[in-house]
């Protein structure tokens, strides 16, 4: 008799109605949720007290970010890297300039040709000061450089 009565109650109609109970209750807990929050983010109550909430929390974490990040070593850094960009420019500079000279000595040397000793002896002397203060001002750009 009891198998019966068990047989009665899960029958696949029985079943059925349970289940489609079940699923109206979810829906209306859904729909319920969705219209809360819905009509709370048009108030604006709970959100906004939210939202300043996080919103104070992303502000703090910006700052603490912002505090933690090594400001003078990023200025050292870059000041470094504009160095190296003008160092190879002066080195080409100083390319151009020595090709210059190296073609006015030989221009000289053509033209000395034509000229007596004494103007010889004074170009090999200019010379010589020339390239001595080059140098000194390498020596002296090179002791404070480092």
């Amino acid at each position: 008799m009891e198998i019966q009565a068990w047989r009665m109650r899960l029958s696949f109609k029985n079943a059925t109605i349970v289940l489609t109970i079940l699923n109206l209750i979810t829906a209306l807990f859904l729909l319920q949720g969705f219209f809360s929050s819905a009509f709370s983010r048009s108030t604006g109550t709970s959100s906004n007290q939210f939202n300043s909430v996080q919103q104070s929390y992303i502000k703090e974490s910006e700052e603490i970010r912002l505090a933690m990040q090594p400001w003078e070593l990023i200025k050292r850094v870059k000041e470094i890297e504009q160095e190296a960009v003008a160092e190879p420019e002066t080195v080409q500079q100083k390319e151009i300039k020595q090709t210059a000279a190296v073609d006015l000595s030989k221009r000289l040397k053509d033209f000395r040709s034509i000229n007596d000793g004494s103007s010889l002896k004074a170009l090999e002397e200019w010379r010589k000061r020339k390239m001595e203060r080059a140098r000194l001002r390498e020596l002296e750009k090179n002791g404070t450089g480092t």
